[in-house]
């Protein structure tokens, strides 16, 4: 039903998925960067089509909004969300008694500014796998918004300015609105702001925010780009705390590596449970993991499970 090929491609209706070189005709599950290319057709939600067109330029799109199939190249093809990031989609192809699901970045906690996630059963399934290993259990998630929230009150309360490096489309929104719902007041970088007001016309509110006017504001939380990101800096910032948001923070030295002060366990991907209990809803007779370690291969085989290896390139860590 699908082969590899440099990129995952459903060989029937010849459909790249997930490809970052151009094709004739690919699959994009969600509008991260690593995920997609200037393809001559794309197939994806209408939300990731609207962030596709702003950061690739106006493209020929398929819309796929969820849960409604459409037919395309001898199979049937519906999107369900992955929870990921607005937008974000797990695909599902099927072909009379055969099907696959493809799961793309997913999580299963549920986001405030994406749907949650939606496993339907599947023969074939192949799972982003970035956090297969057990030591990715993470500590739950209000836990973790807890410990961010008590860290910036106490570095308000200081006099400090709190700055949190997030990636642009997801985490820098998600983060706003959980921010906003503590009673957090919200300046974002140009990069972060433009993603935002996407996120307004698609009809998700992110609360108290507004773009950094080029100076900090007492008792304000900034939300920047990542520090591997060239444009992250903001004129006229002193006294600064610096986080960071993700799940690598969950190895205690992430902050130093991301060159931070504090860094925090918030993911937008499955943690290692997450991960097992997906494979256990789509009950599939194969697996195949993309991204993760090859001894979460092993593992599943060792659980009596089909499991097998699909390429070789590692999930970008997209702090």
């Amino acid at each position: 039903m699908f082969h590899f090929d440099g990129q995952l491609r459903l060989t029937k209706a010849d459909l790249a998925v997930d490809a970052r070189r151009r094709q004739a005709q690919s699959f994009i599950s969600h509008a991260h960067a690593d995920h997609m290319g200037r393809h001559e057709l794309a197939l994806c939600t209408p939300e990731t089509g609207k962030l596709y067109h702003f950061r690739l330029g106006r493209r020929r799109i398929l819309e796929m909004p969820y849960r409604q199939p459409i037919d395309f190249g001898g199979l049937r093809l519906t999107t369900y969300p992955a929870g990921h990031c607005l937008g974000s989609a797990m695909l599902l192809a099927e072909d009379g008694d055969e099907s696959l699901l493809y799961t793309g970045d997913f999580k299963l906690t549920a986001a405030v500014t994406c749907e949650p996630a939606e496993l339907p059963r599947a023969k074939i399934l192949v799972i982003e796998s970035t956090f297969g290993d057990p030591y990715y259990r993470l500590i739950p998630r209000a836990e973790a918004i807890g410990k961010l929230c008590e860290l910036l009150q106490q570095t308000l309360e200081r006099g400090a300015t709190p700055v949190i490096h997030a990636y642009t489309l997801g985490k820098s929104q998600e983060i706003t609105r959980l921010l906003s719902d503590a009673g957090f007041s919200v300046l974002q970088h140009q990069l972060v702001y433009e993603i935002s007001r996407l996120y307004e016309e698609c009809g998700v509110s992110l609360g108290r925010y507004e773009l950094y006017p080029g100076y900090a504001k007492f008792g304000h939380v900034i939300v920047a780009p990542p520090r591997s990101q060239k444009s992250w800096r903001l004129p006229k910032l002193t006294n600064v705390v610096s986080f960071a948001v993700t799940g690598w923070a969950h190895d205690e030295s992430a902050r130093y590596r991301l060159g931070v002060d504090h860094a925090i366990p918030i993911s937008d991907h499955a943690d290692y449970d997450e991960l097992l209990e997906a494979i256990a809803r789509v009950e599939p007779r194969e697996i195949y993991c993309t991204h993760g370690p090859v001894s979460f291969v092993d593992r599943l085989r060792d659980e009596g499970l089909n499991a097998y290896r699909l390429g070789t390139a590692p999930q970008l860590r997209l702090f």
